[in-house]
């Protein structure tokens, strides 16, 4: 293999007596199978995958201390690891990694007052802002139990055939409950003085390694910015992390924010790599190794931070969703066929945090690996997808991956749909990877594509089969001057935000009606800042690492443009946005003086501006420009003719269903059908 143009990424690493081939990890995520009694299976071929992929090595998603340790009895059996009959069945789980020469570790989790059901055990009884139930405040009996059920777990980890542990204090869970002054208000051995609430993480530490022997490995998540006030300083974290390596620690991984804390950490708003920086400055404090985490999804930027020297180490979790063959590709040089992680959070922390099995929207088959198996097709057909969007393409390239022969037809002179949109919006640039990706992907299975074409039914009668993946056109609402020349749609404000004046109102505020928001309310003065300063300043990052929690102020938008988003339902705006990325959106509009307005009615425009009725007062909205964000319908114009052809057609994506654009929706819906053809 010629020499990689990652050198740092794939440096050999060694921790004890155990040498990883690379340095890249597969950092913690739940994916939900672990709380399924049939999920081992399938948790095991997706390890597998990745493991076979070229990570050097995989940490689970956490998994309880004991039977109590994660606040769900139901999922006790399962996603708990406390008896000898559990350890036996995780063997299928270590054994698939080590066969496809991986290596693995058990992250121990205890989640502490995170127990939203009855508010579980904590330092001190104080609730957590995300559950109406108060903590029971641990007695000293009960913490020198818990330290012995995380020895115990540890010891049973390695029976069952895991390299190490993953100790999780980080998050908010309950290690990171006894370290904040927010949620240990103790007066005993176990809180009051900076020492004190450390106690509880370093006797963790010490009983875990007399569990493993000295040559188990231990990773421990420390909690590098808590994001919460009266969070941990970044002085104590330091004081934390120089105790730990005294007791055993193998590395440290870092974790950024708790649950509860209201700046975002891992989606599209958060530059690459946003908290290396802070990493850095524990590395240069520590003689351990250390990993940086979030927001890290290409090659490139791991190699950056590991040739800069922010770390030792690079944890990626979501983007081994999107690709379990990341690494390998990196290192053969593929990296521009590599399927980016877009942090939409739709298809995975969505999911898990509505009890689901997670996947990814820009990969279906993630965590569902053994129910959607690739295979050839018995016999290769002649297919046309008409439509080059997220749903066109995804069922584009796995036809042709199955050895179908595939024409992909797009009307437009670029393939990427309504994700040709979504990447112009700021935040979602990344949207423009998934392109990349899909345009190698059709270079590579040959499918032949023919853009700027309008097919006709008698251009289609020569396939086998037609999918119709045409998409969505803008719905149009019904009232007077809607050609008037103030009034644009919403892909006309996408396209060419330079021409909208100044002030503008929103007709809608779904998903769409919040992407034109963003776009044209983000700050005037936000192209002249880079793009981690522009961020830590608008959520009040503190740069210096002095403030408790890692927080400052944040600081005043300047919004680009007045704006007001109208809708004609009554209620709060953006109520059906994802639900871990929502409060993100609307955060961001009322921070910049968006203003909105529900339950309105529409007389009509004129050169006067946009007249409306809110509360049965009419009004005029003096605005340069009205921009229809009302909605999508489905273009399925070619439907009834093909049939009428005797045509075997289907629909997908928008084309089928057009409600609130979802790409997850179509792409797995594009995939699904390729794989039935």
């Amino acid at each position: 293999m010629s020499q990689t143009p990652y050198p740092h990424l794939f440096a050999p690493l060694t921790l004890g007596s155990l040498t990883l081939k690379n340095r890249v990890l597969m950092g913690s995520m739940h994916t939900g199978l672990e709380d399924l009694a049939e999920g081992f299976e399938r948790l095991a071929a997706f390890y597998a995958e990745r493991a076979k992929g070229g990570v050097s090595l995989i940490v689970t998603g956490g998994f309880g201390i004991n039977a109590q340790a994660l606040g769900l009895a139901e999922h006790a059996a399962h996603s708990t690891l406390c008896s000898e009959d559990q350890a036996m069945k995780h063997r299928v789980l270590t054994q698939a990694v080590h066969q496809e020469g991986g290596r693995i570790a058990l992250q121990m989790l205890h989640v502490g007052r995170y127990d939203y059901a009855t508010g579980g055990v904590s330092a001190s009884a104080i609730a957590s802002p995300l559950s109406p139930h108060v903590p029971h405040a641990l007695t000293h009996d009960e913490i020198e139990q818990l330290i012995a059920d995380y020895a115990r777990c540890a010891k049973l980890a390695r029976l069952a055939g895991y390299d190490g542990v993953e100790i999780m204090g980080s998050e908010g869970y309950l290690i990171n409950q006894f370290l904040a002054p927010q949620t240990n208000q103790r007066t005993d051995q176990w809180g009051g003085s900076v020492q004190a609430r450390q106690q509880f993480a370093i006797a963790v530490v010490q009983k875990v390694r007399e569990a493993l022997g000295p040559d188990g490995l231990i990773i421990f998540r420390i909690s590098l910015l808590d994001f919460v006030a009266q969070g941990s300083r970044f002085d104590e974290v330091i004081d934390l992390a120089q105790a730990l390596e005294k007791v055993g620690v193998s590395i440290f991984n870092t974790g950024i924010g708790w649950h509860e804390a209201r700046i975002p950490t891992v989606a599209t708003v958060v530059p690459p790599a946003a908290f290396s920086w802070a990493t850095r400055k524990l590395r240069e404090a520590v003689s351990l190794p250390v990993i940086t985490s979030n927001r890290i999804n290409t090659p490139e930027i791991a190699e950056a931070v590991l040739a800069r020297g922010d770390a030792d180490m690079v944890s990626m979790a979501r983007p081994f969703l999107a690709d379990a063959e990341f690494v390998n590709k990196a290192a053969e040089g593929r990296a521009q066929e590599i399927n980016t992680c877009i942090a939409c959070n739709q298809a995975c922390l969505d999911q898990i945090f509505s009890r689901q099995a997670v996947s990814c929207l820009v990969n279906p088959r993630a965590c569902h690996e053994t129910l959607w198996p690739l295979q050839k097709a018995s016999k290769p057909l002649r297919i046309a997808v008409v439509g080059a969007g997220p749903a066109g393409l995804a069922c584009a390239t796995e036809a042709a991956g199955r050895g179908h022969h595939v024409t992909l037809f797009e009307s437009a002179q670029h393939i990427g749909g309504q994700f040709d949109l979504a990447r112009r919006i700021p935040g979602k640039e990344e949207f423009s990877e998934t392109l990349r990706y899909f345009e190698n992907l059709l270079k590579k299975r040959h499918v032949r594509v023919c853009l700027g074409q309008r097919v006709t039914v008698a251009s289609l009668l020569e396939f086998d089969k037609v999918v119709l993946a045409t998409g969505v056109k803008p719905r149009l609402p019904e009232f007077s001057g809607l050609h008037h020349p103030k009034v644009k749609t919403y892909i006309e404000a996408i396209q060419h935000p330079e021409k909208i004046g100044l002030r503008v109102a929103l007709i809608g505020a779904g998903g769409i009606g919040f992407d034109v928001a963003e776009m044209l309310s983000e700050s005037v003065h936000g192209a002249q800042t880079d793009a981690l300063t522009r961020y830590c300043s608008e959520w009040g990052i503190d740069p210096s690492l002095t403030q408790p929690g890692g927080l400052v102020a944040p600081q005043p938008q300047v919004p680009g443009r007045h704006i007001t988003m109208l809708q004609r339902s009554p209620g709060k705006q953006g109520k059906r946005l994802a639900r871990t990325t929502g409060w993100i959106r609307r955060t961001q509009l009322e921070r910049r003086s968006v203003q909105q307005l529900s339950g309105v009615a529409y007389e009509g425009v004129d050169d006067a501006g946009l007249h409306i009725v809110v509360n049965g007062e009419p009004q005029c909205l003096e605005v340069d420009h009205i921009v229809l964000c009302a909605g999508q319908e489905s273009d399925t114009s070619l439907l009834a003719p093909l049939q009428a052809a005797g045509v075997s057609v289907c629909l997908i994506g928008g084309a089928d269903q057009a409600a609130e654009v979802d790409a997850r929706r179509a792409i797995e819906q594009g995939m699904r059908v390729a794989l039935a053809l």
